[in-house]
């Protein structure tokens, strides 16, 4: 069968003309200096405008494959066998071919615009405000820091200080018992979970995740490397028994769940299901990764069990980190499990990076063990209220009916359902962009597009009335009785 272009394909048609025209140049059908068909020709022939070859053409005279010669037409190079003519990498089919898929093309645009000059009302991002920051504390912090030895490599761990620090932490605000040598330090929750999918998985192995979730976003799960399992979140959390129908004809290998104020529908796992998880993975030796970055942050301040202090036979993997507590631009963050696996994960994150920055966990410990510390987690706690009440009295004032939202007891985001099913997300991102808002649209967080998250944590106090104002006046532009 000849081959055409595939419009079904989100490769634009004049790469895939491309990319085809160089395999048949590289395997000798369009030898050195040989004619290749001309535009009209190959335009005609595969249904595309002339213009969508010449894009093509111009992709392979910069990867130094074709010359355009005047009264000629598009030649191939005569130095492509080595005789002088330079060739170039194709720097896209490398880019194409690499491990690691291009991120979600919604959440590409989501970083253009916030790292812009523009003033943009930021719903986005699942970080802290500038507000929340204990940043007089932190510079207290480094004014007090002494460098009495060389900043040399550290501990392939992580910092001793710090680890310590991060386990009487976790003894106090999580009720999780551990010991310094159980943890390793990472460059945040995320790196975590990229040391364990490429530390302990390996491709074809079945791992399901939470939908919607913030590991929905990653694209190391959409990768080529893992068969990836989707299992629906409730208001009460997952539904356990969907685990043992995914195992049964999947055999999963491992749990990514964010049960405490979960990220983005802000539901909490009750204590129940977590216990009938744990029952489910011990019976089936699944292991879980437990991401706990919220916990510490609920409003009324009492202690959630996590999984990890519920586990009592080395099921759970727990990830968290600093930086919805502290700084996103800190970068701490940590796992605690089994030592076997903390060795083997301080090895890989030894051959990705070599060691962790000495200063921020130097910074870390000191702030983990400062007496102001619970002040901090504190005014958090009535900060995010704060936001949190402010946001959900603004969509009922501008969206009643428009909009419905489960309303989260902590964390930092409010996941919100479009009530009218036929608003296109892609136009409703692109006329809050228009007005200086930006969210975060549901398709970045899973597999439903009548959602949206607002993350009231990141966006200034002050500036919520109007962030959802201007978004309340895109979304009505796109219903038609409005």
């Amino acid at each position: 069968m000849e081959w055409r272009p595939d419009r079904t394909s989100k490769i634009p048609l004049y790469k895939q003309i491309a990319n085809y025209l160089e395999s048949r140049i590289l395997n000798g059908e369009f030898p050195p200096g040989s004619r290749l068909p001309s535009e009209r020709d190959l335009a005609n022939r595969w249904k595309v405008n002339r213009s969508t070859v010449n894009n093509a053409f111009e992709e392979l005279r910069s990867a130094g494959l074709v010359q355009r010669i005047i009264g000629h037409g598009t030649v191939v190079n005569r130095g492509m066998m080595g005789n002088g003519t330079k060739q170039f990498p194709n720097w896209d089919m490398y880019v194409k071919q690499g491990y690691y898929p291009p991120n979600n093309p919604l959440n590409q645009k989501i970083y253009q615009f916030i790292r812009t000059d523009e003033q943009m009302i930021n719903f986005a991002i699942g970080e802290l405000s500038a507000d929340l920051q204990p940043i007089k504390l932190i510079q207290d912090i480094c004014s007090s820091i002494k460098l009495d030895s060389d900043l040399g490599y550290e501990h392939i761990q992580g910092n001793i200080t710090l680890r310590e620090a991060i386990s009487e932490h976790m003894k106090t605000y999580r009720n999780i018992e551990s010991t310094p040598s159980s943890i390793l330090i990472t460059s945040g929750a995320q790196q975590a979970i990229h040391l364990i999918i490429r530390g302990l998985l390996k491709p074809g192995d079945a791992v399901a995740i939470e939908d919607p979730s913030y590991a929905f976003s990653l694209p190391i799960f959409h990768s080529e490397g893992l068969n990836t399992h989707l299992l629906p979140v409730q208001n009460e959390g997952i539904d356990p028994d969907q685990i043992i129908a995914l195992h049964k004809r999947h055999r999963l290998k491992m749990l990514f769940l964010n049960p405490t104020y979960q990220n983005p529908t802000g539901t909490t796992l009750d204590l129940e299901r977590r216990r009938r998880i744990l029952e489910i993975c011990s019976k089936f030796g699944i292991a879980i990764v437990e991401d706990d970055p919220y916990s510490i942050i609920g409003y009324d301040g009492a202690i959630i069990d996590s999984m990890k202090s519920m586990d009592k036979e080395g099921l759970v993997l727990y990830v968290s980190s600093l930086t919805k507590i502290i700084a996103s631009g800190l970068r701490i963050g940590w796992i605690l499990g089994p030592q076997t696996v903390i060795n083997h994960l301080a090895d890989v994150k030894q051959q990705f990076d070599f060691s962790h920055p000495n200063l921020p966990q130097l910074i870390a410990a000191k702030l983990l063990s400062s007496k102001h510390f619970d002040e901090h987690i504190r005014r958090l706690r009535e900060g995010l209220k704060i936001k949190r009440d402010l946001t959900v009295q603004s969509l009922e004032n501008e969206l009643k009916g428009i909009i419905s939202f489960f309303v989260p007891e902590g964390g930092i985001h409010l996941w919100c359902k479009l009530n009218d099913e036929e608003i296109d997300e892609n136009l409703l991102f692109k006329e809050s962009l228009k007005r200086g808002v930006v969210f975060a649209p549901g398709s970045t967080l899973g597999s439903d597009h009548k959602y949206i998250r607002f993350t009231y944590g990141r966006v200034e106090t002050k500036s919520i009335p109007e962030g959802i104002r201007r978004f309340a006046q895109s979304l009505k532009s796109l219903i038609p009785t409005c």
